[in-house]
């Protein structure tokens, strides 16, 4: 029933003004995952950023978790802006084809609704594509900041955010995949005082090899991204989220 690959649509935005317009445009907007956490419910299951309801968005960031179900196939999507967003795709299995789903550590750009389901925020997929040409989160970041300049008028800084994300701007794309995971599982674990050990984090990361983990963790203290807490076998992020 299920294959672990991946799948392809089209949506916007419109502002209130503009709501019952007939002419309103419909476009996908551009948005980071944090910007959809942080904006406002201006009515029931509808959400806006500034003067603008959203209507289709769609983001770019990597899987941490995947749940086929029965109807629908549950993501944790992260593009190091905040905390991962929960997307859920739903799945018609009558017709008994295969469904293709994103494997976590999938570079994928969603397209959906933003919803509120039970008091957390989803965002309901129309498409689920994977990624294969890194070039594309670039360019994503680009069409986020061109977006919010045209809506508020203010540069957006993604820069940061969005170089942990791509690559650490540093073109191999194996090492920042291995990068991005073992980073994900520091910040997991940064309420806790004494962060993440080395023995818990090669036992959520025990799909990747012991040598590619001691090589990232090298990796993040070196540039900052973590710092030892207890001892040299304890590990917290330097940002949270």
């Amino acid at each position: 029933m299920w294959s672990q690959v991946c799948s392809q649509s089209t949506g916007g935005f419109t502002s209130h003004s503009a709501v019952t317009s007939k002419n309103a445009a419909l476009q996908i907007l551009p948005c980071t995952v944090s910007q959809l956490l942080s904006a406002s419910q201006v009515d029931k299951g509808a959400f806006a950023i500034g003067d603008l309801e959203l209507n289709q968005v769609s983001v770019v960031g990597v899987v941490r978790e995947c749940s086929p179900l029965a109807t629908s196939v549950r993501y944790s999507v992260d593009d190091m802006t905040g905390p991962p967003l929960n997307v859920k795709q739903w799945v018609n299995t009558e017709d008994g084809a295969i469904v293709a789903v994103a494997s976590p550590g999938s570079y994928v750009k969603v397209t959906g609704n933003p919803r509120n389901i039970r008091g957390q925020r989803y965002l309901m997929a129309m498409n689920i594509r994977c990624i294969e040409d890194l070039n594309e989160i670039t360019s994503h970041m680009l069409e986020v900041v061109q977006a919010h300049m045209q809506l508020s008028g203010k540069v957006l800084d993604l820069v940061g955010e969005f170089c942990l994300l791509n690559v650490y701007c540093n073109g191999k794309t194996d090492d920042a995949e291995v990068d991005n995971q073992v980073l994900y599982e520091i910040r997991k674990s940064s309420d806790r005082d004494v962060g993440i050990s080395y023995i818990d984090l090669k036992t959520q990361l025990h799909h990747l090899r012991v040598a590619d983990i001691r090589s990232s963790l090298a990796f993040l203290l070196n540039e900052g991204h973590a710092f030892l807490t207890i001892d040299e076998h304890h590990f917290k992020s330097t940002d949270p989220y």
